[in-house]
């Protein structure tokens, strides 16, 4: 394995994409859904970025990269046409010791991104450790039918169990196997027909006629 797998946490760090085109737009916004605090550096930056920008959401700076961008930041993402440039964020981040991705040149990151799944909390990443990224969509358009939000809807639940189980009982393992009950109850495939009725029998077969669904999910 060529790469150290992790879910990094963003969550109101300082972040910085270099570049405004579909691309850095692209990264931009999956940073901004993981909460990161997000500057951008470009010349010229897309319409929706623009909109970004007018909301409040990002902080944008219409000009070239410069060095002391990355002052104070967490993380940078280059994604500019310029090699050079690219080049020059890479070199600038290993100096101050800050996380770097630069678009489609892996020799030049301390850290790729993998093709995401997504349903709700639930994500799946897939990496190819950069061979073949085209590969990594395939298998991701497959994985986006297999996993639906019905796998939201569960993972949804069973937090909302796990934090309430944790209040009222400091037993791991008790609490261990009763996750495993309710697993193999088939909640999942109940999620995916819509049964909800069914799921609050579970529920309370399971884990007692106090818990339901109105209770733990609102």
């Amino acid at each position: 394995m060529r790469y150290y797998p992790v879910n990094l946490d963003v969550q109101n760090k300082d972040c910085l994409v270099v570049g405004g085109g579909t691309i850095g737009e692209r990264k931009a916004k999956t940073l901004l859904s993981c909460g990161a605090t997000l500057s951008i550096v470009s010349p010229e930056v897309t319409p929706s970025l623009e909109e970004l920008a007018s909301a409040g959401e990002v902080h944008i700076e219409y000009r070239s990269y410069l060095p002391s961008d990355l002052n104070g930041k967490f993380l940078v993402i280059g994604a500019t046409a310029d090699e050079g440039v690219n080049r020059q964020i890479s070199q600038d981040a290993a100096s101050k010791g800050i996380l770097c991705n630069i678009v489609d040149r892996p020799e030049s990151c301390t850290f790729v991104l993998p093709a995401i799944v997504e349903q709700g909390d639930l994500t799946v990443a897939i990496s190819t450790s950069n061979k073949s990224p085209a590969l990594a969509k395939r298998l991701r358009r497959k994985l986006e039918k297999e996993f639906g939000p019905e796998y939201g809807q569960l993972l949804s639940l069973m937090g909302s169990v796990r934090r309430r189980l944790i209040a009222e009982n400091d037993s791991p393992e008790a609490n261990k196997a009763k996750f495993e009950q309710l697993l193999d109850t088939n909640l999942l495939e109940l999620f995916r027909q819509g049964r909800m009725g069914d799921i609050d029998n579970k529920l309370k077969e399971v884990l007692g006629k106090e818990y339901n669904l109105q209770s733990l999910l609102h």
